[in-house]
């Protein structure tokens, strides 16, 4: 029977074995693939984004809670100051600030140099712009502006924030305006409290959960490691201790855990989630890794290698853990599953990630506080959304790599 379980390990952990078993579990491949999907998008960031801008925090409240599908017009105003220039590796990974002051507008009209915009708000339904003020993002502009349309050859003086004036034509004025200064945005997951495109915020929110998933894990696997092994391979008080430690780490809830941890450092944000998240998930990797190590340092070949002289070190790194590896890998995905909900539970309370960066949590949160309100339906259902989907897709992967690599399945589902 040993050889028998040996067999198909060493079968299913092969080239051959392995991914053909993964092929065959369609939910684990589907799993998979939503992880790989959430990967490229993290990765890809602002490139995707809609919204741009670090956080993706370019919004106007005069759009609050517009549903999916809405479209808006936009004035974009030029700013004073120049937005720092960035590689393509730069702007996908901190974003680009925006070098336009975006005003929200229901229509507009061209009356020579005048622009007569309506607005959101009924203080200010009717504004007048300056064609000028909006290309160069200058307020004060040189001699009247003419009621009346010059022709497109007539001369028009513009003074830019560095002082300097020039002498454009009307046509080419009104070209830079209607080319870079007008746009038409549609969100299609419409726009959160703040008039935040929702589709960025969702975009950036994979990021941030992947990350701390990422992390939190990586804590977990390094202190449950090392403290299983210590427990199981060396025993006596040592082992004595650390089972007292997991058991009183185990009898407090994690999420509590995790708050208690946060008030300890007197801070909030996204590095102290990465250490309490990961601080409150190593005792289940600590316990498991401690009931493998009882059981494999009593096998010949652990013994043969002491016989041999081999040091602890090499004993354990060498010849136990890797055939640990396959438990260890599915109580990864677990616990990254088990991350993405701890981040969004404290998210909704406020401990997670603070704004403006965006969370699926911390989103939750605030298409909770609108509840009841015209069109704020989709400010919780597509958060909540995403959160299912990524813990659904562990679990997935996570079910169908224990059936690979366990041996006591023979393949059979």
């Amino acid at each position: 029977m040993a050889h028998d379980k040996d067999a198909f390990r060493q079968r299913h952990l092969s080239g051959s074995g392995f991914p053909a078993l993964i092929r065959r579990h369609f939910a684990a491949l589907v799993g998979f693939i939503l992880i790989a999907a959430a990967c490229a998008v993290a990765m890809l960031g602002y490139l995707i984004m809609p919204d741009k801008s670090p956080n993706a925090n370019d919004g106007a409240v005069q759009l609050g809670k517009q549903p999916p599908g809405a479209r808006a017009i936009f004035l974009k105003i030029t700013k004073n100051s120049e937005p720092e220039e960035r590689s393509l590796l730069g702007v996908a990974l901190y974003g680009r600030e925006n070098p336009y002051l975006l005003i929200p507008v229901t229509a507009y009209r061209i009356e020579g140099l005048r622009i007569q915009a309506s607005g959101y708000s009924r203080t200010l339904a009717q504004q007048t712009y300056d064609m000028r003020e909006i290309v160069t993002g200058v307020s004060h502009q040189p001699e009247l502006t003419p009621d009346q349309a010059p022709g497109r050859e007539s001369p028009v003086r513009v003074r830019y924030h560095t002082g300097i004036e020039q002498d454009i034509s009307y046509g080419e004025l009104l070209d830079r305006f209607e080319a870079d200064h007008v746009e038409t945005r549609r969100y299609l997951l419409g726009t959160d409290r703040a008039g935040r495109d929702l589709l960025s915020r969702l975009i950036f929110g994979t990021r941030i959960s992947l990350s701390i998933g990422l992390a939190a894990v990586a804590i977990s696997l390094f202190i449950g490691i090392v403290a299983g092994t210590l427990a199981g391979y060396f025993g006596r008080i040592t082992d004595a201790v650390i089972v007292w430690l997991i058991s009183v780490i185990w009898s407090v809830p994690g999420i509590m855990l995790v708050i208690g941890i946060s008030i300890a450092l007197q801070s909030r944000g996204l590095w102290v989630i990465f250490l309490a998240v990961g601080f409150t998930m190593w005792v289940e990797v600590a316990r498991t890794v401690r009931g493998e190590m009882l059981a494999l340092r009593e096998k010949q070949y652990v013994e043969a290698a002491r016989a041999f002289g081999f040091s602890d070190f090499r004993i354990v790194f060498r010849h136990i853990m890797p055939n640990m590896a396959g438990t260890l890998v599915v109580l990864a995905t677990a616990n990254f599953a088990s991350a993405i909900l701890l981040e969004a539970g404290l998210s909704f309370l406020g401990l997670g990630v603070q704004p403006p960066t965006p969370s699926w949590g911390m989103m939750v949160y605030e298409g909770f506080q609108a509840m009841g309100t015209k069109n704020s339906w989709h400010l919780i259902l597509f958060p909540a959304l995403a959160i299912c989907i990524m813990v659904l897709a562990f679990n997935l992967l996570g079910s169908g790599l224990r059936d690979a690599t366990d041996p006591n399945t023979g393949g059979k589902y």
